[in-house]
């Protein structure tokens, strides 16, 4: 019998490490090659099951791929399943982008006209993302108000605790506003997880959100603050990676923790390897504090959306059947496209819109990843060659 675990467990980490070498893409992307390899491929789960899960995690936030993975390996495997799942998807990326970091480390690219051209860049696929998720998260007025409660609060107070503030209201507006809100999820998920372990993964995610800003005031540790900064950064993202963008440049940039050029490489090495786009915190992580760092940062910054999955897989069918719970994550959607906007405002847009030549590159780029449907990959060797030839220009 143990034999037969092990076998199982072994299973799920080689194939897993194969999706987490070949999947390019996206979040989208990525869920296409789940079904095809868990789905039609291996049968671990039927179509039903899958989009049920897909569901809830769409639903959550956190990186949207990464979730359905570590559910079906807990599916699949029990808990260790999850976690072996998670670990094959995410490592090779995690490993690639932390020697990246150390490659970068004594080039001078502060004044390099490629990084120039990432940042245009960000601006474009961080555009097309909120655009995304504002149709989807905002399609009301009261949403729309709840959204630019957020902005604007978050615009003009720039504090940890502003941010799980806004989250925490809008959630309360979200209850009462929304609080006959039907839902029509199908629910019939099964997963070998007691409710009593959920309570507690969702207590330590609630629980850390709360308490790792007073401690990151209360100490001076640098390592409390960056697990601070990532971890609420995991926390708030609806939507797939690209929208984590600007929560980690507000962290990480401002602060000195490092520099913008450093930060906007790092981010189009992260589109050009395969695995979930959340791993672009192992490079921020390695740049601050090398190894250890980089482990720490896909540590943090992944937590959330385990915490999520555990804690929810278990009440997935009275959460899909409860309208208030419903009506305050509604809330929450929308006070988060708020966020966003906010943060693509200050630092990206501040930071890399400097002349109408930049302005009008970066409506190409967009028009090219929204409307000409061209894959990211294309849009950052795009972004490289142009802002190496403005360069010239200028």
């Amino acid at each position: 019998m143990k034999q037969n675990k092990l076998a199982l467990l072994i299973e799920i980490l080689v194939v897993s490490t194969k999706l987490g070498l070949t999947s390019f893409g996206g979040p989208i992307a990525h869920l296409g090659y789940f079904h095809e390899e868990y789905v039609r491929k291996r049968k671990w789960l039927d179509e039903q099951g899958y989009a049920n899960l897909v569901a809830l995690c769409q639903f959550l936030p956190g990186p949207a791929s990464s979730q359905v993975g570590i559910g079906i390996g807990v599916l699949r495997g029990g808990l260790l399943g999850g976690v072996l799942a998670f670990i094959g998807f995410t490592l090779p990326s995690v490993i690639a982008l932390i020697l990246f970091a150390f490659l970068l480390q004594g080039m001078d690219i502060e004044k390099a006209g490629w990084i120039h051209g990432l940042k245009i860049v960000a601006v474009a696929v961080v555009a097309h993302a909120i655009s995304g998720m504002a149709s989807k998260l905002t399609p009301d007025l009261s949403r729309k108000s709840i959204a630019l409660f957020a902005l604007i609060s978050t615009l003009l107070w720039q504090t940890a605790y502003t941010q799980v503030s806004v989250i925490l209201i809008s959630a309360a507006a979200g209850y009462f506003i929304y609080k006959e809100q039907k839902e029509d999820f199908p629910t019939e998920i099964q997963f070998s997880i007691s409710r009593k372990f959920a309570f507690i993964c969702l207590g330590l995610f609630f629980g850390l959100l709360i308490v790792l800003p007073i401690v990151r005031e209360l100490t001076n540790l640098s390592w409390v603050a960056m697990f601070d900064s990532f971890y609420r950064s995991g926390s708030l993202v609806f939507g797939g990676g690209h929208v984590v963008l600007p929560l980690l440049e507000r962290e990480f940039v401002p602060g000195g923790w490092l520099s913008k050029e450093a930060f906007l490489a790092g981010y189009g090495a992260a589109q050009a390897v395969p695995g979930p786009l959340f791993t672009f915190a192992a490079y921020i992580g390695a740049v601050v504090d090398g190894w250890a760092g980089g482990l720490l940062a896909t540590f943090a910054i992944f937590l959330p959306a385990f915490l999520l999955v555990l804690g929810t897989l278990p009440f997935w069918e009275s959460l899909s059947l409860n309208p208030k719970i419903k009506g305050a994550l509604m809330g929450v959607n929308a006070a988060v496209v708020g966020i966003l906007i906010s943060a693509f405002y200050d630092p990206i847009w501040t930071s890399s819109i400097m002349a109408p030549i930049d302005f009008a590159f970066a409506a190409l780029l967009f028009s090219m990843l929204a409307y000409w449907k061209l894959p990211p990959w294309v849009i950052v060797v795009t972004g490289i060659i142009g802002g190496y030839l403005l360069s010239l220009i200028g």
